[in-house]
């Protein structure tokens, strides 16, 4: 899978698309009574693209302290390719469906980026 994965992106990218790296926020409020089962779905579907997705370059989940329902997720890409690739995987689709019944309110948000930095421990 990992290799189809791979093989697609390259593809498109060879098509003339733009590589860019592409960066997306997803703020979501989840059913308070589901959040433990929700986290569960988060943190599978995280850490799967992660291993498994060249093209996922950082995800990163966040809560509000005080509101703990309240998620954000920032999601950088290499490009937008990389993340039509990433919504067509089976444990993307898994975690859609899974928290379906779960999410009250999900707002996506295609972001500009400026600046990218990270220091890695």
């Amino acid at each position: 899978m990992l290799s189809l994965i791979c093989h697609s992106l390259l593809l498109i990218i060879a098509k003339g698309q733009s590589n860019d790296p592409y960066v997306r926020v997803a703020k979501i409020i989840v059913d308070s009574s589901q959040l433990s089962s929700y986290m569960h779905f988060l943190k599978e579907g995280v850490e799967t693209a992660m291993q498994q997705e060249p093209g996922v370059l950082r995800m990163y989940a966040v809560a509000e302290k005080n509101h703990p329902h309240r998620i954000t997720i920032i999601e950088t890409y290499a490009s937008k390719a990389a993340y039509e690739l990433h919504i067509q995987t089976a444990h993307f689709k898994r975690y859609k469906q899974g928290t379906l019944h779960m999410v009250k309110f999900l707002e996506l948000i295609d972001v500009e980026p400026l600046f990218l930095a990270a220091k890695i421990p």
